[in-house]
């Protein structure tokens, strides 16, 4: 008998319940004129959106924004050939045309993915740790809303009950960062789920050590304000004005 899937209806519900600022600031504008004037997360030269085959249904269903992913390079070819049966490369029409209510499961949730400890239970979440350099929400954890973190690891708790094999990959993928991170000497951030913050020191076999934002490492353009601006006038980008007051970002 073939298992029950995820399904469209599923991701529907996700949608409704998952729909948290990320941020008060909107992240975007600060990596964008390092890239061009995109932000990071909106590009496929930098992050490609994968999706479940169920949510590119929705999508599709709801509007015209989304279109299958063309690999243009050996990388991109590369990384579409290896998703699974199940999954789906996609892209959007562009940040400038962006429906909030038809973001991905994966845009709402970039750069973050759900933390799995060596025991497999679900404990908070960290990032993806190739965007170290690029993402000044990496470097910046202090911004991140409590409200999104709590709506994250519901929407994923509900994703793992529903796909067992979204759990696996994010076990997976947690362990690979314990030993990556180890090798390399960095401590592990953890936006817990009891709403506090926690680091992972190499070498501690897993274990969690209170601590505060401040103890997070900056990287790349966004170690401090100097560096930042010095590497948007090497971009030949335009630094961001002050967002209004009250401004939610996207």
């Amino acid at each position: 008998m073939k298992k029950p899937r995820i399904t469209p209806q599923d991701f529907a519900s996700l949608y409704e319940q998952y729909n948290a600022n990320l941020a008060f600031v909107d992240c975007g504008r600060k990596c964008a004129p390092l890239n061009k004037g995109n932000p990071i997360c909106c590009d496929t030269e930098n992050a490609i959106p994968v999706v479940d085959k169920a949510e590119f249904e929705l999508l599709k269903s709801r509007t015209d924004l989304w279109f299958r992913y063309k690999p243009n390079d050996a990388a991109s070819r590369k990384i579409v050939k290896e998703l699974t049966s199940s999954a789906c490369a996609i892209e959007c029409k562009g940040a400038a045309f962006c429906e909030r209510d038809n973001r991905t499961i994966a845009c709402r949730s970039f750069p973050f993915y759900p933390y799995l400890d060596k025991a497999g239970n679900f404990i908070g979440l960290t990032y993806y740790w190739d965007f170290e350099d690029r993402c000044w929400i990496i470097s910046n954890l202090q911004v991140v809303e409590q409200k999104f973190v709590q709506q994250m690891i519901a929407a994923f708790e509900r994703i793992f009950k529903l796909d067992p094999d979204e759990y696996q990959t994010m076990k997976d993928h947690s362990a690979n960062m314990r030993r990556v991170f180890s090798r390399q000497g960095k401590i592990i951030p953890v936006l817990h789920r009891d709403g506090r913050y926690y680091k992972i020191k190499p070498g501690s076999n897993g274990a969690l050590t209170p601590c505060t934002p401040a103890e997070y490492k900056k990287f790349g353009p966004y170690k401090s304000e100097a560096a930042y601006i010095r590497a948007v006038k090497a971009a030949g980008g335009t630094l961001p004005p002050p967002p209004p007051q009250g401004y939610l970002a996207p």
